[in-house]
């Protein structure tokens, strides 16, 4: 790729930093001898043994008609027939950096050397990592249980150097675009069809990438929470340690060190120390200022809490597919070539599901908080909508909230299971499934629109800290989450253009990264 290599990582200690690196381009995988040795080894063995016995996808038939032997002089061309047949997805194309994900998935399971793949395909796989290669694979396909059959087939397919796909985000053919590399199309060999089918590489690339993408989600919202906090000027003990620590969930006693952490050094917020003093009360016998805040501003630890506690069990999940060896049969030199269902991916599809709630749950809180900054009559303290100029004649941030409003009832929408929506197919080989990578791409879905709603939120909260003459008193890390929104977007008014606003902001915060 075209970014600067920045991190080199071995095989086996591949993070998930590490590998959304590796797959954005700034990082490099470093595979060492014994890496290779494993490949050939267990290359080496099923040579072997297929030449003897009978084994599934080299000397059989696939799925219903495994039945069926094949002869020596057919063997080579099953591996082909099976790659052709399955590449028969269907929809808009994945992303690259989805597509990216996928290889080096596969390329990490091949290299645990249990697979039985020949060497040429995983330094294929490699290579197009190096020099920015996507095969062309579309979304919609696979049912997640003998593998992501139909995307992987595509990925297959490109690796032969047939079909389409891009070179560093230009489209071709794969045939000219291998030319132009100075590559070769692979020769599959033994069950190399099979193997680059076989697995969990598509869920498992675009899961990591949603893990990922996630983390970076809760950061900005624990951010945008304490900058909504400051622009308040509310109490500060819904955060503490006695109250927090008071329930055993690791996940809030962690959103809650983060929030006080991005508030110290604030001049916004109080004591509640100070409440319990006498004489604030009206001349009517009332509180002249909210005693305690809506949820949405005082549960945030209680809320976010449960998220972070989802995505860190997501990224173990994720990481352990990934070592995993998701193939069958699985081959392994030491002790014998076992068929079963490794390629199952009931893990991640579930895994997926549950982070999908969370990432919805998130959302919604960001609405939530955008609507109490708009709502004057719930905030009792900014002018309707954080509007800067004449009301009535000008509306604010009014037509963002709609934006806000519906992306997050889609994300609502999605929160249903696909884990569940198993249908039986393959002739009913195939009769319960795991619909791994449709929660996948849902999930990613969700993420994106999550995303938006939080960039909307972002103006919103740096608006109400200017209305609110917050800034010059704002903790550090309060000036810093101000500032980045700022550097992306001017204040709300009259003559803004409020679409490029959320565009230049969503760009600030997460990037470019994919939206599968």
């Amino acid at each position: 790729m075209a970014s600067e290599i920045t991190e080199t990582r071995k095989v086996g200690a591949l993070d998930l930093p590490a590998f959304a690196g590796i797959v954005r381009g700034t990082g490099s995988l470093a595979v060492a001898e014994s890496d290779w040795l494993g490949v050939r080894r267990s290359f080496d063995y099923l040579n072997g043994v297929a030449a003897k016995q009978v084994v599934y996808g080299i000397n059989t038939g696939f799925g219903p008609m495994a039945q069926h032997a094949v002869s020596a002089a057919d063997q080579h061309a099953l591996q082909y027939n099976l790659v052709r047949s399955h590449a028969s997805g269907a929809g808009e194309d994945l992303p690259e950096e989805a597509v990216r994900a996928m290889m080096l998935v596969r390329a990490v399971t091949f290299m645990h050397g249990r697979s039985g793949v020949s060497e040429p395909v995983v330094r294929q796989l490699l290579a197009y990592l190096e020099h920015g290669i996507c095969p062309r694979v579309p979304r919609l396909g696979g049912v997640g249980a003998s593998g992501d059959l139909t995307q992987q087939a595509h990925l297959a397919l490109g690796l032969i150097g047939e079909g389409r796909g891009t070179h560093r985000g230009q489209p071709g053919d794969m045939s000219a675009i291998l030319q132009a590399c100075g590559l070769e199309p692979v020769e599959l060999r033994l069950r190399d069809g099979l193997a680059l089918l076989n697995g969990t590489a598509a869920m498992t690339g675009i899961g990591l990438l949603n893990v990922h993408r996630a983390q970076e989600l809760l950061r900005t919202s624990v951010s945008l929470s304490a900058l909504i906090t400051e622009a308040l000027g509310t109490w500060t003990d819904h955060l503490g340690e006695p109250l927090n620590n008071a329930k055993r969930h690791r996940g809030q006693r962690e959103v809650a060190r983060r929030m006080r952490d991005a508030l110290e050094g604030s001049g916004c917020v109080r004591d509640r120390m100070d409440h319990l003093a006498p004489g604030r009360t009206s001349a009517n016998g009332t509180f002249s200022h909210m005693v305690q805040e809506h949820y949405s501003i005082r549960c945030v630890p209680q809320v976010l809490g449960p998220i972070l506690d989802q995505i860190d069990h997501s990224e173990r999940v994720l990481l352990d597919e990934l070592h995993s060896i998701d193939d069958n049969p699985v081959i392994d030199p030491d002790n014998g070539i076992h068929h079963g269902g490794n390629f199952h991916g009931d893990q991640v599809s579930l895994t997926m599901d549950t982070l999908r709630l969370a990432m919805v749950k998130l959302c919604m809180l960001c609405e939530r908080q955008l609507n109490f900054l708009l709502n004057d009559k719930v905030n009792l303290r900014f002018p309707p909508f954080l509007n800067m100029e004449a009301p009535g004649l000008t509306l604010g941030m009014q037509g963002m909230q709609f934006t806000a409003t519906s992306t997050t009832a889609e994300c609502q929408a999605l929160a249903t299971s696909l884990y569940v929506h198993s249908i039986p197919n393959n002739n009913d080989n195939q009769d319960i499934v795991s619909m791994g990578t449709n929660a996948a791409l849902a999930t990613a879905r969700v993420i994106g629109h999550a995303q938006r709603v939080a960039s909307i939120l972002a103006i919103g909260a740096a608006q109400a800290a200017d209305l609110a003459e917050a800034v010059p008193r704002l903790s550090p890390t309060g000036k810093a989450t101000h500032a980045r929104i700022r550097s992306a977007s001017a204040s709300i008014r009259s003559n803004s253009d409020p679409a490029a606003a959320i565009v230049s902001v969503h760009a600030e915060l997460f990037g470019q990264g994919h939206h599968a």
